[in-house]
């Protein structure tokens, strides 16, 4: 099915639909990328060329610069309210619980709907969570029940909405573009996670945790009128099976194909015992630094700044290195520098790793996503990247609650120790055996590959 032009409008969008439709570009799993920097052309910032990208981008940016104001004031009331690694990692459970519930639905309504109006309806749930929970705190109640009740009232319109918002990337810029799009998008978000806890920090300490919700409420209307105003059509799909047949289509869709199976088993283990690390800042900004809120937010900000910093990188080194290789190094070295932040006792070695760690995290997780795209059509999209979610974000509070129970009876360096180690053990095995990854690349075939039973 046509993903439909840009209405009233001529230039590079235009000329390059029908690439758009199918995703794909010339790839080439076998060979070196060009010196000729092919996937490069058009420069770091490629994506703004294209309008409607350029209105998400601005839109996601502001939207999530409040989120992470929200993150921010949310985690830090929590530790100063229980005075437990355990609770702040309940907190953040709460986030993302409803992935396990939801996360395989959402990615079938997402190949199914339209994917902007299910992307406004659900920001427009996530607004009212934000500022519901700013008025609670604003009336003096402080029950951890009922915060959390709102945490994953938030969460759920989460799950449906990220896929649907991963699975649009490849509906607004071309094939060729589309490690660049995805890491443009990713940047967008660890900039604001660079600069929203810094905020955040100073707005918990001068106005108080609700007016940060209040904060993040108000930015949800910067993307809710990006996206009403994007011009590229995201028509919905006619499905050819039921909801649950399309749910278990995705699954042994991963199942069977070792490439995809391989990258998110690799993705599960970095995020339970890597990713989900961020829970452990709030104990060691304050018992580890001995540093108030502000040493958290300059925690968060660095790992977000180096996520930034890594979107041009990653886009620079595909051109010389093939996919795999950038998944080996960057997941060997994330587990390397958490190892170094569990030794580390001095605040601006912590952000100089954090920099680090974010760089690597970035490059890692935008390139299994830009591979998992690159390799399926339009009418899967949703579906893998529900799959995607699940191990990235789904099993991330599972690790966050594995490292405040183990911080909490040990130390937050231990918990570091560990979690780090096992990083690293990951990306020794995917160094060591080359064939789990042999099938990676963007640029495999020169289709994506099909649905099972010749879906489309």
């Amino acid at each position: 099915m046509s993903r439909g032009s840009m209405s009233g409008e001529r230039g590079p969008e235009d000329r390059e639909a029908r690439a758009r439709d199918t995703g794909a570009g010339e790839r080439d799993s076998d060979k070196e990328p060009s010196r000729s920097r092919e996937g490069h052309r058009g420069g770091t910032f490629v994506s703004f060329r294209y309008r409607d990208f350029r209105l998400l981008w601005t839109g996601a940016f502001v939207s999530n610069l409040g989120t992470w104001i929200h993150n921010t004031a949310l985690l830090w009331q929590v530790k100063e309210w229980t005075g437990s690694n355990s609770w702040v990692g309940v907190v953040n459970l709460a986030s993302f619980l409803p992935i396990f519930l939801f996360i395989l639905w959402s990615g079938s309504l997402a190949d199914r709907l339209d994917r902007r109006r299910l992307i406004m309806t659900t920001q427009t749930l996530m607004m009212i969570g934000a500022l519901a929970l700013g008025v609670y705190v604003s009336l003096g109640f402080s029950s951890l029940a009922w915060i959390i009740c709102i945490t994953a009232f938030m969460g759920t319109a989460f799950v449906f909405n990220f896929p649907a918002w991963r699975a649009i990337i490849p509906d607004l810029v071309p094939g060729e573009h589309l490690l660049n799009g995805v890491a443009l998008d990713a940047a967008q978000f660890n900039l604001a996670r660079s600069v929203g806890p810094m905020l955040g920090s100073v707005i918990l300490a001068v106005w108080g945790a609700a007016t940060a919700f209040y904060v993040n409420a108000l930015s949800f209307l910067a993307v809710i009128f990006a996206v009403a105003a994007m011009k590229t059509r995201t028509p919905r799909l006619s499905p050819r099976s039921g909801v649950w047949e399309e749910m278990v289509t995705g699954i042994r869709y991963v199942l069977t194909h070792a490439w995809s199976r391989n990258l998110l088993i690799l993705l599960s283990v970095t995020s339970f015992f890597g990713f989900s690390f961020v829970v452990t800042l709030p104990g060691l900004a304050r018992d580890v630094l001995h540093r108030g809120s502000e040493g958290l937010g300059m925690l968060l900000g660095a790992i977000g700044l180096g996520a930034f910093l890594g979107a041009p990188l990653v886009t620079f080194l595909r051109t010389y290195w093939r996919e795999k290789t950038i998944i080996k190094l960057s997941a060997l070295s994330f587990g390397l520098f958490v190892i170094a932040m569990a030794l580390c006792r001095n605040l601006w070695i912590c952000l100089i790793l954090g920099v680090a760690n974010g760089v690597s995290g970035l490059m890692l997780s935008s390139v299994i996503n830009a591979v998992l795209q690159a390799r399926v059509e339009r009418g899967m999209r949703g579906r893998i990247m529900s799959m995607y979610i699940l191990v990235f974000q789904g099993i991330y509070p599972l690790g966050g609650l594995f490292y405040g129970f183990l911080s909490d009876a040990t130390s937050v360096p231990f918990a570091l120790l560990v979690g780090g180690s096992l990083c690293v053990a990951v990306g020794v095995v995917a160094a060591a055996f080359p064939s789990l990854l042999r099938e990676v690349s963007s640029r495999a075939g020169a289709t994506p590959v099909p649905l099972p039973g010749g879906d489309d």
